[in-house]
């Protein structure tokens, strides 16, 4: 078996990974690995066209590869090596190694001081909701669609309908109209939008596409092709409600119903894994479970802005470098992270409280849409925080920052409270 040594090894050259590399180069780490099963580095960006990436950390509006190109070059440029066209298939934490495939090596074990999880990750498909029906061609899932489309040359349909608002659904109804396309519908489940807000209006109402809320595909029609889809009203329950049922003539079917944390080599490390996210439970430092073990951006809780995704990468990156030199802030005590009131979940899952006082950064969802909102902090019976918000979102990030001084008790919550709690 090939062997490679190194002090920190990245799991995906993705942005999460790209990012992690260029904050454990400049942390001080050595030599620097990234493991990447695609042909190059940048992961899904590669194949996101169009602009919008980039407003909140480089305060500019690039596309998806302007904007993984500047992290790979940097990456690069500060000493990080890749080693591409290569799967990983299995992650040792115990023996701090991982063992991955390639064509020019065949088995590779590469050990490494500490190991960053960036997998990324995947979209549910047609049999994950399972939609009743003929398998006829003609049902992709967005972002298979927007691979054709933007990195093959394939035009994918010509009468187009959309299953889920997502932020991939959304932006591949604006590419397909491009393309002289007709999307017909927008169909949502849920009775609010389940992406940005801006790409509602950028790529829907811009557009005039139409977007039926509390609706649902209940059927796919058609033999070798889509010839159709029939779509419901639901109830609150989100049960169909046949009476509703309307006919749309089409010859595709977009997918756009979630996105699944990539943590088949988490689980197999037997590292924990949070019900709620699907992804690692981590700390402020995104250190996992297993000490050497850190993880970050999709592969930990699926993002809406890759911006969010490169501050956290960034942390992944720093203190899996300072663990591989030994540097790792000591822990005074460690406190879960609660979600309270209209609140998902949170990330980072738990806060180390060291000596020296730190400023933690708490992402998370709302579970419902709510207007004139309170974000409160609260620990040992303490409120460490108010913030004020116009409106939240279970489809856009909300964050709170904290001071780990601050911190009285066992646990952090963080509360939505709208205006008439």
């Amino acid at each position: 078996m090939y062997e490679i040594a190194c002090d920190v090894v990245i799991i995906g050259g993705g942005p999460a990974g790209l990012s992690a590399a260029v904050a454990a180069k400049k942390e001080g780490a050595g030599k620097v690995l990234i493991i990447e099963r695609d042909e190059k580095l940048g992961g899904i960006l590669q194949q996101c066209i169009h602009p919008g990436f980039g407003l909140t950390y480089f305060n500019q509006e690039l596309t998806g590869p302007e904007y993984a190109g500047r992290f790979k070059e940097e990456a690069l440029e500060l000493g990080a090596e890749a080693l591409l066209n290569s799967m990983v298939l299995e992650v040792l934490p115990e023996e701090n190694a991982v063992i991955c495939v390639n064509s020019e090596y065949g088995m590779t074990r590469v050990t490494s001081k500490s190991i960053v999880l960036a997998m990324g990750c995947r979209e549910r498909t047609r049999a994950g909701i399972m939609i009743p029906g003929t398998r006829p061609a003609g049902v992709y899932t967005a972002g298979a669609a927007q691979r054709l489309i933007n990195r093959q040359n394939a035009v994918v349909g010509k009468n187009i309908v959309i299953l889920g608002s997502g932020d991939i659904g959304m932006i591949m109804a604006r590419r397909m109209t491009l393309e002289g396309a007709k999307v017909l519908a927008v169909v949502e489940l849920q009775d609010y939008l389940a992406g940005l807000t801006r790409n509602k209006v950028q790529c829907l109402d811009d557009f005039g596409i139409p977007l039926k809320l509390s609706h649902t595909v209940t059927r796919i029609a058609g033999n070798e092709r889509v010839e159709g889809v029939f779509v419901a009203a639901v109830d609150e329950n989100k049960k169909p409600l046949r009476e509703t049922e309307e006919y749309i003539a089409c010859d595709t079917l977009l997918l756009s119903v979630g996105l699944i944390p990539e943590n088949e080599l988490s689980r197999k490390a037997q590292i924990a894994i949070s019900p709620v996210t699907n992804g690692p439970v981590v700390n402020q430092y995104m250190q996992t479970s297993e000490e050497n073990l850190f993880a970050c951006g999709n592969v930990v809780h699926v993002n809406d802005l890759v911006d969010n995704v490169t501050v956290e990468s960034m942390n992944a990156g720093k203190y899996a470098a300072r663990y591989a030199k030994g540097e790792l802030p000591e822990a005074v005590k460690e406190v879960i992270a609660v979600p309270g009131a209209n609140v998902r979940y949170l990330c980072p899952h738990k806060v180390r409280v060291a000596e020296e006082d730190e400023t933690v950064r708490l992402f998370f969802r709302v579970t419902a849409p709510d207007q004139n909102v309170t974000l409160i902090t609260k620990s040992g019976g303490s409120i460490l925080s108010h913030k004020k918000e116009m409106r939240v979102n279970p489809g856009e990030m909300c964050h709170v920052d904290i001071k780990t001084s601050e911190i009285t008790g066992d646990d952090v919550t963080v509360e939505a409270v709208g205006q008439e709690a």
